[in-house]
């Protein structure tokens, strides 16, 4: 087999070992703080967990992007693995919240998992294969994040909390393992520039277009973060018992997961048809109504029927931010490109959160899908907007 197959396949199996044991916590960790005693201000300690480790991230990430650029991609896979396992491993002793957010920054400031697995690829496949082995990393991604909370809530619920921490450990520990026996990276230049994210700044505060895409990414990260710190609560609520909390909230959340993995291939095939801003647009109108819709059930059953619903629409959202990074900028700026709006959808994913639990903390929760849904609205104008943009840019640039 080819080296970059092997690659491919290797680290699309790591990736979505990586991204099931991340997602494998967040349905039940609203919960697990009640478990260990955190009776008061559940919402606004959730909001605070579920954001410190985006914004340590949205920290971090431009300085081991410029390490990776000096001594290889793969190395700072390995050592994002290891951290996570030990991360992981220690959540499974915590006893007060303070630790767990100790434990959430330094996941934050020291992973880079699947960024690291991308770059790698990204460098390492022969240009012509390059657009399918970035794909395929994606289903990687997504499918593993479908599955994760499933099997977050299936363990939390047959043996606890803290073991489903401890059993995320050792999933991203084995992940790891696989990288460092069978993933070569051959084509690897160290960088004798140093980085400057200052410049890459200004060269894309120049671009409006791109600006646009960013401020996108920052707003529907936001929007769709409000809602996590509440929501498993939130299911309890309306379940009637938190004897199946864990299980419950693992099905609930992965229901725009499976959408988006019967869906995400039509919107991408009609993309390719009428262009990104068009199915943007149509993704985040419906997920914004759908949002709203979410206060309209008080029963578990059609809540969850909504909850599919919203992910029909916008698994849209994401692929088409990502195609707008491209076709927004050169292809000599679009890896650090990409590197910008990973950087703001941290930054909308550590907003988000700290609202969510705010508001959830001090009004009813319906308020927080309400402020979700509008966001999202909101976040539709601007890509309607953005569109009008782009096509004025591209009149501008046929005509000089």
């Amino acid at each position: 087999m080819q080296s970059w197959k092997r690659n491919l396949w290797v680290l699309w199996i790591g990736v979505f070992f990586t991204a099931a044991s991340f997602s494998m916590v967040i349905p039940f960790l609203p919960i697990f703080l009640l478990q260990i005693g955190v009776h008061e201000h559940t919402e606004m300690w959730s909001g605070l967990l579920f954001s410190s480790a985006f914004f340590a991230g949205a920290v971090a990430a431009p300085f081991w992007g410029r390490v990776a650029d000096q001594y290889g991609r793969k190395p700072m896979i390995v050592r994002a693995g290891i951290v996570l396992f030990f991360i992981y491993t220690l959540m499974a002793f915590v006893t007060n919240p303070y630790q767990i957010l100790v434990l959430r920054i330094l996941q934050g400031l020291l992973s880079g998992f699947i960024p690291g697995a991308i770059a790698l690829i990204g460098t390492n496949t022969p240009n012509e294969k390059v657009g399918y082995a970035l794909s395929m990393i994606s289903t990687a991604s997504a499918s593993g994040t479908i599955i994760g909370p499933l099997l977050g809530g299936g363990i939390a619920h047959l043996v606890g909390n803290r073991w489903a921490f401890a059993s995320a450990g050792s999933i991203v520990l084995i992940a790891t393992l696989f990288i460092i026996f069978w993933v070569k990276e051959e084509n690897f230049t160290p960088s004798k520039e140093r980085g400057s994210v200052k410049k890459d700044l200004k060269i894309a505060w120049s671009n409006r277009p791109f600006m646009f895409v960013l401020l996108l990414w920052v707003v529907t990260s936001c929007s769709v973060m409000t809602i996590e710190p509440v929501l498993p609560l939130y299911i309890v609520k309306l379940g009637g018992s938190s004897e199946n909390a864990s299980l419950i909230a693992g099905i609930v959340f992965s229901l725009p997961g499976i959408a988006s993995a019967i869906f995400a291939p039509y919107w991408g095939r009609w993309a390719d048809k009428v262009g990104f801003q068009r199915v943007l647009f149509i993704g985040l109108l419906g997920g914004g109504i759908g949002m709203l819709a979410h206060v309209i059930f008080s029963q578990i059953w059609g809540f969850s029927i909504i909850r599919f619903a919203f992910g029909v629409f916008f698994c849209a959202v994401y692929p088409a931010l990502n195609g707008l990074v491209v076709t927004s900028t050169e292809s000599d700026f679009r890896g650090r490109a990409f590197g910008l709006s990973q950087t703001a959808n941290q930054i909308g994913g550590m907003i988000g959160p700290i609202l969510g639990g705010f508001i959830g903390g001090i009004f009813p929760v319906q308020l927080v899908f309400i402020v979700t849904g509008v966001l999202l609205l909101g976040a539709t104008t601007m890509a309607y907007w953005n569109t009008n943009l782009h096509k004025r840019t591209k009149k501008i640039k046929a005509v000089s």
